[in-house]
């Protein structure tokens, strides 16, 4: 309802404004009507939209612009219905004249020519002013072209619903400084499967510890941390560097503790899971900690309310830490000057660091220039900040200053590859541990239902056929 008055005020003023014009010498000057598509969600959507009508009655109304947004779902969606209106396809809406999207979303709209450089409408100034890094994800070919606009970043964080976890450190001894490598995390959830399994008379009841809503991160920075990069991509040309060593040491800490029951993944996302008391911990998107549930369902009709703990991101022991860099930037099609220029308008406004940081502290994304990018700039907002929240942002941006931090290059059909990675090892996980169930219930020992794919054939032939897979989508 608060949305829906304030977009109507938004309206009421423009038309005010257009209709003060008439007898001032001249007709009224049109206002130019631009859309913009995202994929957010919850508080993200609310914040977005709260700052959209802000700008429509205020920089919009002095300047005739009139921004219109709307969300279209998952990233997947969008990606979907851009690329149907892109291609004119029956049934299709028009082509937004922003939408938000990540760079690989942007090479496959560039190459059907419905991009536009944003670089030309930035001084050098302006641009100093963005996070280096953040900027260069829009570099689509190394060329110094700008295809994608960053205004809210995110990477990942480690998220522990800590009130269940007390009575099992408690127990067993482990720490939070256990969950700092991935390693570690393998051997908690071992400890935790174990620790469960015993608080019933049932054997081979125990809980999964540990769960990941983006599979592909894992793979991808891990295997950085490793010092392998698996797409590597410049100008548009991909060269998959799917090193065995470093694919089975991924393997054996995701697929192996999946199979044995000690991670799992069942809901949409991990927070679900974290509902409904199927994990203690999962590591997601910084922006994901406004999904962390309140209480756990232990049945229908039973439920307890816990905590929220936030650590750093779990890295490989030895390695120094790589960070993902996520979050979809803004990305602006061809449409008629005044369009192109209006949506540079309302980028610049947005990330304008009073409207950057008010972004972030109700969605959990960071801000994307140096003057709204610190903890220090966020207290000093003024806004009202949650210890939560300010603990997400400040092992945020302790992550995007002090790790290496990996987002892929743009190539053809990126994001299908990167699709393709993680469900080859995804797929393989979730149908296996299926099979193991299945194999227990029917009597066998977990040792006995699980031996066939632990073996290093069984691990060779999927190395194999993954790598089969992905290197359709080199050269």
């Amino acid at each position: 309802m608060k949305l829906h008055f304030r977009s109507l005020v938004s309206i009421a003023l423009s038309a005010a404004l257009l209709l003060s014009c008439v007898g001032c010498g001249g007709a009224p000057k049109a206002a130019t009507t631009i859309t913009v598509w995202t994929y957010y969600s919850g508080d993200q959507l609310t914040s977005f939209n709260e700052l959209v009508d802000e700008f429509n009655s205020t920089v919009g109304q002095e300047k005739h612009i009139v921004v219109k947004s709307s969300s279209q779902g998952s990233v997947t969606d969008l990606e979907t219905n851009v690329l149907a209106a892109a291609k004119g396809e029956v049934g299709a809406a028009a082509l937004p004249n922003i939408y938000a999207g990540y760079a690989d979303m942007a090479y496959d709209l560039d190459q059907l020519g419905e991009i536009v450089d944003l670089a030309p409408y930035l001084t050098d100034k302006e641009k100093a002013a963005y996070v280096d890094g953040f900027l260069k994800e829009g570099d689509l070919m190394n060329n110094g072209e700008l295809k994608v606009f960053p205004v809210a970043k995110s990477t990942e964080l480690f998220y522990l619903n800590a009130t269940d976890w007390a009575p099992f450190a408690a127990a067993t001894g482990v720490t939070y400084d256990d969950l700092a490598t991935v390693e570690g995390v393998t051997e908690a959830a071992h400890k935790y499967y174990d620790w469960t399994d015993a608080q019933t008379d049932t054997p081979n009841d125990g809980k999964a510890f540990f769960g990941r809503d983006a599979l592909a991160n894992y793979l991808l920075c891990g295997a950085q941390e490793l010092g392998v990069t698996i797409f590597d991509a410049e100008n548009g040309v991909m060269t998959l560097n799917l090193d065995k060593d470093v694919m089975r040491k991924l393997w054996d800490n995701y697929y192996v503790p999946f199979l044995k029951g000690w991670f799992g993944a069942s809901g949409r996302f991990r927070s679900d899971d974290m509902k409904t008391g199927n994990l203690l911990s999962y590591v997601g998107s910084s922006s994901s900690s406004t999904f962390f549930p309140k209480q756990v369902l232990t049945s229908d009709t039973e439920s307890h309310d816990i905590e929220m703990a936030v650590l750093p991101c779990p890295s490989f022991s030895g390695c120094a830490p790589v960070a993902a860099q996520q979050g979809a930037g803004m990305i602006v099609t061809k449409g008629t000057d005044a369009q192109i220029e209006a949506s540079v308008e309302f980028l610049k406004w947005f990330t304008q660091p009073e409207n950057n940081i008010a972004f972030s502290v109700s969605s959990g994304y960071l801000p994307v220039t140096h003057a709204a990018a610190s903890l220090d700039a966020i207290r000093s907002s003024g806004l009202e900040l949650s210890d939560s929240i300010t603990t997400v942002l400040g092992l945020s941006l302790n992550a995007v200053e002090n790790d290496g931090l990996y987002t892929t290059h743009a190539f053809p059909k990126g994001s299908t590859a990167r699709n393709q990675l993680q469900s080859a090892m995804e797929d393989a996980a979730e149908a296996d541990r299926a099979t193991v169930e299945e194999r227990i219930a029917a009597g066998q020992t977990p040792e006995e239902a699980e031996a066939e794919f632990l073996t290093d054939d069984y691990f060779d032939q999927w190395y194999e056929a993954t790598r089969t897979t992905l290197e359709a989508f080199a050269g």
